[in-house]
């Protein structure tokens, strides 16, 4: 055989073996795979026997533990049914024993308002069985007194009231002595020390100044020609010249004291120099003005020195310089206000007072009449002002307003001040008024005490000082005596104006007055 057989037959068997082969691998390939499937079913059938076995024991596990939970709930609620139940008991209970004992108090109420509706027609009879024996008590009354019950009423009242007033007067009497006992030896001791200590004089000053001439001759020399120097004189100063047959001597006259004392330096001065006539007088009159202030401002700062008070604005010292040509009743105005000073310094050491705002207080208190003629209102309301537009203390502005009573004092140094004026106006030789003005007060005075029931005479006696009033027994009790010499009081303060005090003396007396025949 030749090689191309031997390739054809590899080349046969070739074609015959590769199908052969296919199919085998494709029918082996094919039972394995079956055999895979089947393998798989089974492990699939496997593996849902055993989920459905687990799923069967979970089943039951939740069924337990569900029938376990229930069982448990149960339990609680069976419990908490079996708490609830007794408490409910208990409660019922209790509300019964409640009701029971609302029912108890019920009943006893009842029977109390039955027995308080039967004590209150009891009540009823006996009120009206009281109201008829008042009324035949008051009829009774009324019979055997001779009086209706208005006019017992009345009298009763009447009764009451008198003894009220005894005991209030008899009160008021007590505490005001004893009030004046405590208070009295001391005020007078410290009055009495700071007076002893403190000497002033007091010129009463007038309306006119004397001027002595050298001789007769100069009253013509004065009058000049046709009068020509003394119109001048007396138009540049505003003062009266009076020539007179007085021997050596001119007299002016002027309401203002400034202006009478610029007149009077001028005259002395043309007097000495021997020159006069009209352009003399009027350089001399503006040479008197300067010296007047100058002195005016002097005699502030001399007053200040003497009280020794510093610090007070040269406007205010100019205005106590002014004082010194200012009277009041007679009294020199600065001459007082330096007394009050220095009895305010005194009385302010002995009660333990700041000593030296006491003394600026007394010496400005009456500062408003430097220039009460030229501004209007009470020097005390000028005053004021004066002290609060130069910045003073309030202290001394509230002493300057209390001075008189018009505004009440806020401190103790108001109240030293007050004393202190009183003290220096009201003791003998300090003031002057004139007559008249002294007779109508006196009259005032007596009409005053007339004017009250009781009163059966009233004398003015001591210049006024004293009030001495009779009055009638039958009308003013012994106890009514006391609140009629302090109504007395009250009403002369209210009504009149008068230095220092007035006392008020009430007397009642019984007289019997038989005659032997």
């Amino acid at each position: 055989m030749g090689p191309v057989v031997i390739a054809i037959a590899v080349l046969v068997t070739l074609i015959i073996a590769v199908p052969v082969t296919a199919v085998v691998a494709i029918s082996y390939r094919k039972k394995v795979v079956e055999t895979k499937i089947g393998n798989a079913d089974e492990k699939a059938r496997q593996i849902v026997d055993d989920a459905l076995k687990v799923a069967e024991t979970k089943k039951r596990e939740a069924l337990l533990e569900v029938k376990e939970e229930s069982l448990k709930t149960k339990n609680e609620l069976e419990r908490e049914t079996k708490e609830r139940r007794a408490e409910l008991q208990r409660y019922e209970k209790r509300v019964l024993s409640k009701e029971e004992a609302v029912d108890k108090k019920a009943d006893a109420i009842e029977r109390r308002e039955t027995g308080l509706a039967a004590k209150e027609e009891e009540i009823k009879k006996r009120s009206n069985e009281v109201e008829k024996l008042t009324e035949q008590r008051v009829q009774e009354l009324e019979r055997i007194s001779g009086l209706t019950s208005e006019q017992a009423k009345e009298y009763l009242l009447k009764t009451v009231e008198d003894e009220v007033k005894h005991d209030t007067a008899k009160l008021y009497k007590e505490l005001e002595s004893r009030a004046k006992e405590e208070a009295g030896k001391k005020a007078k001791e410290y009055v009495v020390n700071a007076i002893q200590k403190c000497a002033a004089d007091h010129v009463a000053e007038t309306t006119i100044s004397v001027v002595q001439l050298p001789n007769d001759e100069m009253k013509g020399r004065i009058i000049g020609r046709e009068g020509r120097n003394i119109r001048t004189l007396e138009t540049m100063t505003g003062v009266d010249l009076i020539i007179d047959d007085t021997p050596e001597a001119v007299i002016l006259s002027g309401f203002d004291p400034i202006r009478r004392e610029v007149a009077r330096i001028a005259l002395e001065k043309l007097i000495v120099d021997g020159r006069i006539h009209p352009a003399r007088i009027e350089e001399m009159v503006e040479k008197a003005q300067k010296e007047v202030e100058n002195m005016i401002r002097e005699e502030g700062e001399a007053a200040t020195l003497e009280v020794g008070v510093h610090g007070i604005h040269p406007e205010l010292v100019r205005l106590l310089g002014r004082m010194k040509f200012r009277t009041s009743y007679g009294q020199n105005a600065l001459k007082h206000s330096i007394e009050v000073a220095q009895l305010s310094g005194l009385l302010a050491g002995e009660i333990g007072v700041d000593v030296r705002m006491a003394k600026r207080a007394g010496l400005l208190h009456d500062i408003g009449k430097s220039i009460d003629h030229e501004v209007e209102g009470s020097h005390i309301q000028i005053g004021a002002d004066l002290c609060k537009k130069y910045k003073e203390s309030p202290l001394v502005i509230n002493a300057v307003e209390a001075h008189h009573g018009d505004v009440e004092p806020e401190s103790l140094i108001a109240c030293i001040v007050q004393a202190a004026d009183t003290i220096s106006a009201a003791r003998p030789g300090a003031r002057r008024e004139t007559l008249e003005t002294y007779t109508n007060r006196l009259k005032q005075l007596e009409d005053i005490t007339n004017s009250f029931k009781g009163v059966d005479k009233s004398f003015a006696i001591q210049a006024g000082r004293e009030i001495r009033i009779m009055v009638v027994p039958e009308q003013v009790s012994d106890a009514d005596m006391v609140l009629l010499a302090r109504d007395v009081a009250k009403q002369i303060e209210a009504e009149l104006e008068y230095p220092g005090q007035i006392k008020v003396s009430v007397i009642r007396e019984s007289r019997a007055v038989d005659y032997a025949k």
